[in-house]
């Protein structure tokens, strides 16, 4: 039944027609079909793909003729959309084993724009000139995987790019046969968000919650982490939320730091109405990369040298506050059961007494903007004790419990 599905190719023939070629035909004589979505926009060519280029542009709500009269920037968006559609059509079809594409700039982000409409578990991979540069604009939050063309996608396979693109194409044909797709478990799962400086709270909660039979699944404050969260809450994956490190809401404000989540945080769970346990972990200060990297007017104030290429900077009272009534807005709005839980001595451990971002005052600024705003059905619980301290983790993990059994 797999030798019957398609690995879709993302190409753009005018370019890298020989590339489709050498793909379209190794593929198919591994037993899968092959058929080339071309995105090209420009130079006239002959080859005739599956999905040629006129019924892409026009898939886009563009007719291709009228594809040069858009910037740029546009036409690109146009092919990925008209891209999408054929892939989300496959899938919906049942016949999508996976999906791979060639590019420099161009087919990169049209490539990208399509596979990111697909559920994560879906095989995707991008052999790019870009990938040894900054890719997350193109990934966000979903499983695709960069792979640098070392060699220019240029003029067909030879030495260097024959092995580039066989090994992309191997690896498409591996995960389509060998991947357990994304299904859900038997136990209830409850997501929860970790950090290093929460990570020993996360790791306590969640030992507390596997013994009563869930499974626990981390997810890092990356933003890009975060975010993959939200769309599996969404998805309906997740059964419960016990959210100890809500740092990205501090970049969703201010846009600065670097891990600013890619899309909105603590909204999901709220519509889906689950029970959910928010915590401040790791709200108090902003992540930079390189310390000569960190912009000029957040110098000056107390600072955490993680690793080289991460600075830690502490967040002011004004940037707290603001924050704490994002995120009580937020949970406002939430259809099923919240709980905060507030760790007096420290939302990290670097923010613990004796450790350089501690600073209670600010800590407390964060507290009372989050009690003003928060409704009354809201329940905030304190406790004298740093995030990472066992009497706060393992209360939390309890906590999480009671809502998940009386829901």
């Amino acid at each position: 039944m797999l030798a019957q599905k398609s690995i879709a190719l993302i190409v753009t023939v005018d370019t890298k027609e020989p590339e489709a070629r050498f793909l379209n035909e190794y593929i198919e004589a591994q037993g899968f079909k092959a058929p080339v979505i071309d995105v090209s926009t420009k130079n006239p060519h002959t080859y005739t793909a599956a999905y040629p280029r006129e019924l892409v542009s026009k898939l886009g709500n563009v007719e291709f003729e009228d594809l040069k009269n858009l910037r740029r920037d546009h036409m690109m968006r146009t092919m990925g959309e008209g891209a999408t559609k054929i892939l989300l059509d496959l899938y919906a079809k049942g016949e999508l084993a996976g999906v791979l594409a060639v590019g420099g700039n161009q087919g990169t982000a049209i490539a990208s724009i399509a596979m990111r409409a697909l559920p994560i578990g879906v095989p995707k991979l991008i052999v790019s000139t870009v990938a040894s540069g900054y890719v997350r604009p193109y990934i966000e939050y979903k499983d695709i995987i960069m792979m640098f063309s070392v060699a220019d996608v240029l003029g067909g396979a030879n030495t260097v790019s024959r092995t580039i693109l066989t090994n992309a194409a191997g690896a498409v044909i591996g995960m389509s046969q060998y991947g357990i797709p994304l299904t859900k478990g038997e136990k209830p799962v409850i997501a929860t968000t970790a950090f290093g400086n929460t990570d020993a709270a996360v790791n306590q909660a969640r030992v507390v919650l596997e013994q009563k039979g869930y499974e626990v699944i981390a997810f890092h404050a990356s933003g890009a982490s975060g975010s993959a969260m939200e769309y599996l809450i969404e998805q309906g994956y997740v059964q419960g939320v016990l959210d100890m490190t809500t740092h990205e809401l501090l970049g969703e404000v201010f846009g600065d730091d670097i891990y600013t989540p890619l899309r909105p945080r603590l909204e999901e769970a709220g519509k889906k109405g689950i029970p959910q346990v928010i915590v401040p972990g790791a709200i108090e200060y902003f992540c930079f990369g390189a310390p000569d990297s960190v912009p000029k007017k957040y110098l000056g104030r107390k600072t955490h040298y993680h690793n080289p290429y991460n600075t830690n900077i502490r967040a002011t009272k004004e940037e707290v506050v603001e924050t704490a009534k994002v995120m009580a807005t937020k949970l406002n709005k939430a259809n099923g059961p919240v709980v905060v839980m507030i760790p007096l001595k420290g939302f990290s451990e670097n923010g613990r007494q004796g450790n350089v971002l501690h600073e209670p005052e600010t800590d407390a600024a964060f507290i009372e903007a989050l009690e003003q705003n928060l409704d009354a059905r809201i329940k905030l619980i304190k406790v004298d004790a740093n995030i990472n301290d066992k009497e706060f983790s393992e209360k939390a993990a309890e906590v999480m419990h009671s809502l998940m059994t009386s829901k």
